[in-house]
């Protein structure tokens, strides 16, 4: 039974992962790309996506840990990984005229990967 729930819980998450995707080149930078929960806590994903993703520099705000993914002079995306219970709210921000480096599809990847 367990396994069918977890199972079932990472079906819903890559779902939602895809059904989210950015409009194109009109998309609103001011609306997140990727908003998800996970059972993972934050430290944990953190970790995950720290190992997967190149240019990733970690800070701390309050209990949130934001993850800005990119160069140092222009982040291609900002990661908020807020507590939530024992697990974690994900939003993905994609700041207007940022690079896409790494793609939309690499980062959406590797945060399916890390939730689940």
């Amino acid at each position: 039974m367990k396994r069918l729930l977890l199972l079932t819980s990472a079906v819903a998450v890559i779902a939602s992962l895809a059904a989210c995707g950015s409009s194109g080149p009109a998309r609103d930078a001011s609306l997140p790309i990727l908003y998800v929960s996970s059972q993972r806590a934050p430290a944990y994903i953190a970790e995950c996506l720290e190992s997967r993703l190149p240019r990733v520099r970690t800070s701390h705000v309050g209990t949130r840990t934001e993850l800005a993914v990119g160069s140092d002079s222009n982040n291609s995306y900002v990661v908020t990984l807020t507590p939530l219970n024992a697990g974690s709210v994900i939003k993905v921000m994609q700041p207007a005229n940022a690079p896409d480096d790494p793609p939309e599809a690499e980062i959406r990847f590797d945060i399916a990967r890390c939730v689940t």
